[in-house]
């Protein structure tokens, strides 16, 4: 998998209140005379009339990951006096995927797990993507109660552990802080854990280890959903 280098032509996301603001950026005072409507043309801009940009999705993922060091100083300056809350705490889950991440949100916060989420589905603007995502790093850098209450839907974006457009055949690849990337070992797409040294293999004919497991989910919320779990081993 090659590193896409596209991110070189994006403007740091930290300088935008929000998507909106982002997408006004793009927008000259002749836009607006001829358009007569921001609306409008902030949507052309995001359908990429005005050259590359990003989606809603990356542009909050990426934000997210710019805030995270201030994000999680913070966290562990308070850690100590306020006990963790969890976001999917108190929320009535329907559907599979969001049950099972609620099911792992306590074990990911902790350290005594670190699952891998795969996700297939279409981003906003229609077009099919795929990826890997770190659970336990996005719990830290993003408020996961959005996703738990369904105001908004989990996507994998340019900045997690693996990403594809299938539309424009964009692919990034990103070591976490959990777990290194490994994609050119000769048995296919590996995680190499950063707190044990051990291999997760997606793979699902690899076989099962007794430290690893892959649990393939029915969802009504994406085309397709697998979750990979890996006990943390002391070493």
């Amino acid at each position: 998998m090659e590193v896409s280098s596209a991110g070189r032509f994006f403007t740091s996301v930290t300088e935008f209140k929000d998507y909106e603001d982002y997408l006004d950026s793009k927008l000259t005072p002749t836009d607006l005379f001829y358009l007569k409507s921001r609306e409008l043309a902030r949507k052309l801009v995001e359908h990429g009339h005005k050259g590359m940009i990003l989606s809603r999705e990356e542009f909050e993922e990426r934000k997210a990951a710019a805030e995270a060091p201030k994000t999680e100083q913070s966290s562990v300056f308070y850690s100590r006096s306020r006990p963790t809350t969890l976001a999917s705490a108190g929320k009535e889950l329907n559907d599979n995927f969001l049950k099972a991440l609620a099911e792992r949100e306590e074990a990911n916060r902790s350290g005594k797990m670190t699952s891998i989420i795969f996700i297939r589905d279409y981003n906003t603007l229609g077009r099919e993507v795929s990826g890997y995502i770190d659970y336990a790093h996005r719990l830290k850098i993003q408020d996961f109660e959005q996703y738990f209450c369904g105001r908004k839907r989990l996507m994998p974006g340019r900045s997690d552990l693996c990403y594809y457009n299938w539309t424009t055949q964009t692919s990034t690849s990103n070591s976490s802080p959990n777990f290194e990337v490994i994609y050119d070992d000769p048995n296919g797409l590996l995680f190499k854990s950063k707190r044990d040294q051990r291999m997760l293999n997606v793979d699902p004919w690899s076989g099962s280890r007794e430290d690893s497991s892959r649990v393939l989910l029915q969802s009504d919320l994406y085309v397709q959903v697998v979750l990979y779990d890996h006990s943390v081993r002391v070493v």
